[in-house]
């Protein structure tokens, strides 16, 4: 039994994100941000669906945190939304948003639950946008001042702080492929994104060091996809290896901890990278507490010459999740193992680990057997990792919640807990009693 329990004092939580849970967006005096754009102009998300009422967390937050009790949760992540506190984005600021978050995080230590604060999940001030967003250099400012803003409001009571979450997504989803906010395609304006983040990163990370919390840590929340070869060719390890570099946290951690972007990209894509983006580099260089890795799945990459970076994905039939992402839980040790190897931060915590299947209530209950085989199978992984050296200290279940997935609208159900959107009742799925049972074992063998 032994072998199979985590260390005694690891995290264990569920994590969210206020667009995807709140509602009420414009509420309050709160401004509109990329997302409620985004979301509002026709044909972008799945039925034309947006963050407007979501989950209502912003009215049933008391409801939710006594779900987290009920469940065990020992942390709970959630992401402040910018627009909230800085209608504009700066300058003028929202106290009734600022109000938000104070109950929400007074209402967490009640539970006797610790607060993991994402500044930025993806909903960027509108008013930002409209001055080019994460493609203007002067965001690395703004972003500083909300974020050095909530360390003064909120830091007396978080501890665990998160500048940005999955990055990556932000610059390439949003910039180059077009299906999140902002909804642009331009290579060129994703890796300015890239660079203005890692800026912002890096001065936030200076200015919370500034601010002095006692027994407080920050880092950074990078989204990652297991990319094997699909043959033995150096063709196909060189466009899995570049894969990596590109799409996993190597474009965010070389920076961070060596000072530059990786190899690979410098080779093959600096043409995109800022002018000059040389000069900013040392400051970028910024020492962090911790790591944040998010993983959901594997693919196998075939070198390719006409795709970017020349690589394509191919099949491999490994079963599916509703998002038609592989499970692969070999491939979350891999990235584990390889953070730690390729970087050696001081901690890791899983941010984000979860899947979406096909949910249906059945006599007030969602038999979801294949979600906890995925939890179970992950869970797995990441014992073994922490038995091979790997510094993690927690995991967070994505998601607490089934919420709005982004532009598949409300389509896609990814939470422990199902909602009826039609009435906002919570049911615990079984995968939540199971995680749970998990908890309270601090072993996934029961």
């Amino acid at each position: 039994m032994s072998e199979k329990v985590f260390p005694k004092d690891f995290m264990w939580g569920a994590a969210t994100a206020s667009y995807q849970i709140e509602g009420s967006p414009l509420v309050d005096g709160a401004g509109s941000s990329i997302w409620h754009r985004f979301s509002h102009t026709p044909g972008n998300t799945y039925n034309g669906d947006t963050g407007d009422v979501a989950d209502d967390h912003y009215n049933k937050y008391k409801e939710d945190i006594a779900l987290m009790k009920e469940l065990g949760l020992k942390a709970y992540r959630f992401s402040i939304s910018w627009p909230r506190i800085f209608p504009y984005g700066k300058g003028k600021i929202n106290e009734k948003g600022v109000d938000f978050y104070n109950r929400l995080v007074d209402e967490l230590l009640k539970a006797n639950i610790t607060p993991f604060v994402t500044l930025y999940h993806w909903d960027l001030p509108a008013a930002l946008q409209d001055l080019g967003g994460w493609t203007n250099r002067d965001i690395a400012y703004w972003y500083t001042d909300y974020a050095d803003y909530m360390f003064q409001r909120f830091g007396d009571r978080v501890k665990n702080w998160i500048t940005l979450n999955e990055p990556w997504v932000m610059a390439f989803v949003g910039h180059f492929m077009g299906e999140h906010a902002p909804g642009m395609k331009d290579l060129y304006a994703s890796f300015s994104a890239v660079h203005n983040q890692l800026r912002a990163h890096s001065k936030t990370v200076k200015a919370f060091r500034e601010e002095n919390i006692k027994e407080g840590k920050i880092g950074i929340t990078l989204s990652n996809t297991s990319h094997d070869p699909a043959a033995d060719s150096q063709e196909d390890i060189d466009a899995a290896r570049l894969a990596h570099e590109w799409s996993n946290y190597p474009l965010f951690l070389n920076p961070i901890y060596k000072g530059d972007y990786p190899k690979g990209i410098k080779e093959h894509a600096s043409e995109f990278l800022p002018h000059n983006y040389e000069n900013d580099l040392e400051e970028i260089k910024e020492k962090i507490d911790f790591v944040g890795i998010n993983y959901y799945s594997g693919d196998l990459v075939k070198a390719d010459t006409k795709s970017f970076l020349g690589g394509k994905n191919v099949e491999r039939g490994l079963p599916k999740t509703e998002m038609g992402w592989e499970i692969y839980p070999e491939g979350f040790y891999k990235i584990l193992k390889g953070v730690q190897e390729e970087y050696n931060p001081k901690e890791v915590y899983v941010t984000e680990n979860g899947a979406a299947f096909d949910d249906k209530v059945v006599n007030q209950e969602v038999h979801d057997e294949k979600r906890i085989e995925y939890l179970k199978q992950h869970l797995e992984q990441a014992l073994k990792a922490i038995q091979n050296g790997v510094t993690l200290k927690g995991y967070f279940a994505w998601s607490l919640l089934d919420n709005f997935e982004w532009a598949w609208g409300y389509s896609k159900r990814f939470g422990i807990v199902y909602v009826d959107y039609k009435t906002q009742k919570r049911i615990i799925k079984d995968s939540g009693k199971w995680y749970s049972q998990v908890i309270k074992n601090n072993s996934f063998e029961f």
